[in-house]
């Protein structure tokens, strides 16, 4: 496989990346970021864009890939409406608008999740920002298009963004895995790997789905 993984200087994203360049079926990886992502690998390349709705400049790097793992995104916390929906629907929208056009053949993994709105009408507002991005990622003509919708989640060996309250909380992760089905980073790829391979049952993968798909093939 060949992929383009986003969000690489975030936990998800850095924890897919870093599970891509351990499997022997991906073959090359490029990962497009606003920052170096601080990993080097034979099999890794980075192509540096300020805006993720404009890649224009980098077009010719970003052709014949087999999936696109989506693992961009921020926190809603302190945010507006407004500002939230620009990196959470419009940012994800223009780059898979652009991305298809390159790859038409290609599966898109986007991460979204748990408790996201897909009606778009609930209180919640980043469920609703998230439920509308996933909606209209699922109408563009890519060979698949999977929401993935997981909670807590467990990073993989050798992560540095990592921040350091969730370190400290990683020691009651046990716990709070009794109450909070969780997933480990690692598995969240894997299915991210099956989905591109493939295909998954749904549209949108709950943890479960999630859990069940990394352990398919």
């Amino acid at each position: 496989m060949k992929l383009i993984v986003t969000g690489s200087t975030g936990m998800v994203g850095e924890g897919v990346l870093l599970a891509s360049l351990a499997n022997p079926a991906v073959e090359k990886v490029v990962s497009v970021s606003r920052k170096p992502s601080g990993h080097t690998h034979p099999k890794l390349t980075e192509v540096l864009v300020p805006d993720f709705r404009d890649l224009s400049k980098v077009a010719d790097q970003l052709t014949g890939f087999d999936g696109c793992l989506y693992c961009a995104g921020i926190s809603s916390a302190g945010m507006n409406e407004a500002d939230y929906t620009v990196v959470t629907y419009e940012t994800p929208l223009g780059f898979a608008q652009a991305l298809v056009k390159l790859n038409p053949g290609m599966v898109l993994c986007h991460v979204s999740g748990a408790h996201t709105d897909g009606t778009e009408q609930g209180r919640v507002m980043w469920a609703r920002v998230k439920g509308k991005a996933e909606n209209a990622l699922k109408k563009l003509p890519f060979k698949g298009v999977y929401n993935f919708r997981p909670g807590l989640m467990k990073p993989v060996a050798g992560q540095k963004n990592v921040k350091t309250l969730f370190r400290v909380l990683l020691v009651l992760y046990p716990v709070f895995n009794l109450f909070f089905p969780g997933l480990e980073l690692s598995d969240v790829a894997k299915a991210m790997f099956n989905a591109v391979k493939s295909g998954a049952p749904k549209t949108e993968l709950e943890v479960e789905d999630i859990r069940a798909l990394s352990k398919a093939g």
